[in-house]
């Protein structure tokens, strides 16, 4: 009894050390910031049903599997606000945030480095990033993004990669409210730590 005992004790012991290993990175979010995810389901997500065959959570993370499904999109709309979101890639990833419904604070494995406003008109302002930032492929990264009117200033990784630049989608004004997007691209990707102020 003692040795069975013994058993249940330790595998407890492992099953919690690896609850811990899991959530390692999971965080709170900053005074004034809710959570978009909620690191369970895919609520406050459009079409969350259609999607949970392509979009996992595993362990407090947002995972899309590589395939199908479309981009997740919230439910709700914002204008003004600041975003912290956790993001991976693999090698040759790619993937955005879109801001308003609108394209996009890029995120990919390329030598420009992410997160520039990439469908700004070529060679304008934000349109690459001022530094590359990112961490190698397989590792997290942080954005800290500033949208107020039709300016954004991006943050990755604690330094600034985009400065007050307009934001020109297409080469056309920026509209005024809309969703954010998680965008898929062909790859695999993962989120957690997904918090908005709205300003």
């Amino acid at each position: 009894m003692r040795c069975i005992t013994k058993g249940l004790g330790m595998s407890m012991a492992l099953v919690v050390l690896l609850w811990a290993h899991a959530q390692e990175g999971i965080k709170q979010p900053p005074p004034g910031f809710t959570p978009l995810f909620n690191g369970k389901d895919l609520s406050g997500w459009r079409n969350a049903g259609k999607q949970a065959e392509f979009w996992k959570v595993e362990n407090g993370v947002l995972h899309y599997v590589g395939k199908g499904g479309a981009n997740l999109v919230t439910e709700k709309n914002y204008r003004d606000f600041e975003l912290y979101v956790d993001w991976k890639i693999e090698k040759g990833g790619d993937s955005g945030i879109y801001l308003r419904g609108a394209p996009q604070v890029q995120i990919w494995d390329n030598k420009e480095g992410s997160g520039g406003l990439w469908n700004n008109p070529k060679g304008s302002p934000g349109q690459v990033p001022l530094v590359v930032a990112d961490n190698p492929p397989g590792q997290w990264n942080t954005f800290h993004i500033i949208v107020k009117g039709d300016r954004v200033t991006v943050y990755l990784n604690g330094k600034k990669v985009v400065d007050n630049a307009v934001f020109q989608p297409g080469g056309k004004a920026a509209p005024t409210e809309g969703p954010i997007h998680l965008q898929i691209h062909g790859s695999p990707l993962w989120f957690r730590n997904i918090f908005i102020k709205e300003l």
